[in-house]
């Protein structure tokens, strides 16, 4: 069995038993990294393996959670059934707004990404008969939701929401793994690595990174509808600006191009506040001390990046060189 099949089997391991150790709090806490997790799978897809620098991530985490709420609210439509509604219909728009973000790259990209994270909570207000306006929507008491709750495999209701979300969490990270071992995920890298060398072997750049923000946003979407359904309540500023650069910063830390570190990544967004919290005379409620140290994460780590890179790369050589 190879390391890594080891790893995903010890992380399955360590997710069941989670739940029946930890008090309901930390079941709600961790559900909602689950969501963060997946969020970041999708991110990872289209920016550590394509290349394109997404900061409009969270938009589509609010596309899937609006998605949910609604169905849930307006239709009655089972929670379950949402889901990959919310997938579809984030995915989709992630593939229109792939489109025009073929001819941009680099901080341009970036900056037209941002400006769908800056625009979405002014539609969302907009259309408040719509999407509840600044006042949200809210789920609790819907029968579509708590219908299955208590009671199901004797689990309590927050036990059921963490299981949900880590199951759809390891059957995405594992549809990941696949599609990235896959030629899909050989010739985003090509894409990434040389667009030039890549159309000269024959990759349709255009088709690629198109794809790459369609199953980014799909990820985003049902990262959005689990975070929906675990808080039961959406609204613009369940989905901040903010949220964008936390799912970038949780990325990096997991280190991009490589899905593995995606839980990482997605702790460090949930619990990083509670750890601000302990710094005497700091409120993390406020955003801005929380935001300062999220941008603090992202600066040491892009200057200790290299520095890590060349002494791994250092270590490696050494060790193929005793080897020979």
């Amino acid at each position: 069995m190879r390391p890594k099949q080891v790893a995903f089997g010890l992380g399955v391991l360590v997710l069941v038993v989670l739940p029946f150790v930890l008090s309901d709090f930390r079941t709600v806490q961790l559900a909602t990294v689950g969501a963060y997790f997946i969020a970041i799978l999708g991110l990872d897809v289209l920016t550590g393996h394509s290349g394109q620098i997404s900061l409009g991530h969270g938009a589509f985490m609010a596309v899937g959670g609006y998605t949910t709420a609604i169905l849930m609210a307006n239709h009655g439509v089972r929670d379950l059934v949402t889901i990959p509604i919310a997938a579809a219909v984030a995915g989709g728009i992630g593939l229109v707004a792939g489109v025009p973000a073929l001819r941009l790259s680099g901080l341009y990209l970036a900056l037209a990404t941002f400006g769908i994270a800056v625009v979405l909570p002014t539609i969302l207000k907009k259309f408040d008969h719509f999407t509840g306006g600044s006042t949200g929507i809210t789920l609790f008491g819907k029968p579509t939701q708590t219908g299955h709750g208590v009671g199901v495999w004797g689990l309590t209701n927050n036990q059921w929401l963490y299981v949900l979300t880590w199951t759809i969490g390891c059957a995405l990270f594992l549809f990941a793994w696949w599609l990235l071992d896959s030629r899909f995920g050989r010739s985003l890298r090509a894409v990434r690595d040389s667009e030039l060398a890549a159309a000269a072997s024959g990759v349709n750049r255009a088709k690629y990174k198109v794809l790459a923000f369609g199953v980014s946003a799909a990820f985003a979407g049902v990262a959005g509808a689990l975070f929906a359904i675990n808080v039961a309540y959406t609204s613009p500023d369940t989905f901040p600006i903010t949220l964008s650069l936390y799912l970038l910063v949780g990325a990096v830390v997991g280190f991009f191009g490589s899905i593995w570190g995606a839980a990482l990544g997605a702790l460090l967004i949930q619990f990083l506040p509670d750890i601000v919290g302990l710094i005497p005379h700091v409120d993390p409620k406020q955003g801005g001390p929380t935001t300062f140290f999220f941008g603090l994460v992202l600066v040491v780590l892009m200057l200790a990046l290299p520095l890590v890179l060349r002494v791994a790369s250092r270590v490696a050589n050494r060790g193929y060189l005793g080897a020979r």
